[in-house]
């Protein structure tokens, strides 16, 4: 059996769960796949229609896109009070940055070109390294948020001198079936996974807080110390370091396919060391 050879792997991926079961099926894993996280709108969509009516104002020098899933909900959001052409133009006359290719998909959905892109792994730093060569001092800035605010973006763009404006568009919730993943953190509470996968760092946050609520973040802890965990890319690797975790593998692209293959060619030789310290 290629890959996982048969370990337990556990993916708290929503979105494309039935997608991840796949890939990890088919590199030789017994997948559990429980969904930790859902879009939530925000109660009021305020903070959007403001950034709308500014920057049709004229009102922003610059805009950054951070994801493609909240680029397309600003736009749905903004719709409701104004025509899309109208945001569009509005785009078009100020310097507009996107984090990464799904940004760059959906701006270009819109017919929006984008001036600046961040490269791999598109996370805050290299987002701020490609906004070297533009003029900060004194501009005024939309950042459109992605579930959580950003602070060291957003320190890094005042430092530079910029006026910056958080653009909060969705948040990030517990499922509203909680079973599957409170099932999910008693099992792996009881050591019963060889393999975690975190997709993105909310997954971290509610992993834990979900086992704090069962009292069970404690064994938790303690098995994910013998447990192979994959971490997408340096955002969610800094989300495990900030809840005292460490990723044992970071794949050689931020993608999902590349995270279960990688992981499922190395799982053997990660877990062995793990599994053969003394229990802490």
């Amino acid at each position: 059996m290629p890959g996982f050879a048969g370990l337990h792997v556990l993916s708290l991926e929503s979105r494309r769960a039935e997608e991840m079961a796949k890939l990890i099926a088919n590199n030789g894993g017994i997948a559990t796949v429980a969904p930790s996280m859902r879009e939530a709108p925000l109660e009021s969509n305020a903070e959007a229609l403001t950034f709308a009516s500014t920057l049709l104002a004229g009102g922003f020098d610059v805009v950054i896109f951070l994801t493609g899933v909240g680029t397309r909900a600003l736009t749905r959001v903004i719709e409701t009070a104004y025509p899309r052409e109208q945001f569009v133009e509005a785009l078009k006359r100020v310097t507009v940055v996107a984090r990464g290719p799904k940004p760059i998909a959906a701006l270009k959905e819109l017919g929006v070109p984008v001036a600046v892109a961040a490269p791999e792994p598109n996370t805050w730093r290299e987002l701020l390294q490609a906004l070297a060569a533009v003029p900060l001092e004194s501009r005024r800035v939309a950042v459109q948020e992605y579930g959580v605010s950003n602070p060291e973006l957003l320190a890094g763009l005042a430092e530079r001198g910029a006026r910056v404006t958080r653009v909060p568009v969705y948040q990030w919730a517990l499922p509203e079936d909680t079973a599957p993943l409170r099932a999910a953190v008693e099992s792996l509470a009881r050591g019963r996974f060889d393999v975690v996968l975190f997709t993105t760092s909310v997954q971290v946050s509610h992993l834990l807080g979900v086992a704090r609520q069962m009292n069970l973040e404690e064994p938790l802890r303690q098995s994910l110390a013998r447990t192979v965990i994959g971490s997408i890319g340096p955002t969610t690797t800094e989300a495990l370091q900030e809840h005292g975790l460490a990723a044992d593998l970071e794949p050689s692209h931020p993608k999902m396919g590349f995270l279960v293959k990688e992981t499922a060619d190395r799982s053997a030789e990660l877990l062995a060391p793990k599994r053969s310290a003394p229990r802490s």
